[in-house]
């Protein structure tokens, strides 16, 4: 059964508008590498007061996303973005997984 999960990241303050921009420019080998990790349905939502990014995917049963970071195209995004991205020193987005307490179907 697919499997809905959420996650917190955080752009630097001021450059939302580019982050938006680019991914409105979303590269086709970037959306073609999450779909075939077996993404599906990615959301990512902005609260202006903090800065930080809220953002939901599905992903099958069979998904591939732990390996999405050893393709290339990952590997350009993820260098692409941080300069307004908050990153790790494993040169990885910071990501926080966030557990769902509610869910009305």
């Amino acid at each position: 059964m697919p499997e809905r999960i959420a996650f917190r990241m955080k752009v630097h303050p001021g450059r939302i508008e580019e982050y938006r921009k680019r991914h409105d420019e979303l590269w086709p080998e970037m959306v073609a590498a999450l779909k075939a990790a077996g993404i599906s349905d990615y959301s990512i939502w902005h609260d202006p007061e903090t800065d930080c990014l809220f953002a939901t995917l599905v992903r099958t049963d069979d998904h591939t996303m732990d390996a999405l970071p050893d393709t290339e195209a990952n590997k350009r995004w993820w260098k692409f973005m941080d300069d307004i991205m908050d990153y790790g020193p494993d040169g990885r987005p910071t990501v926080v997984a966030l557990d769902r307490v509610f869910q009305l179907d």
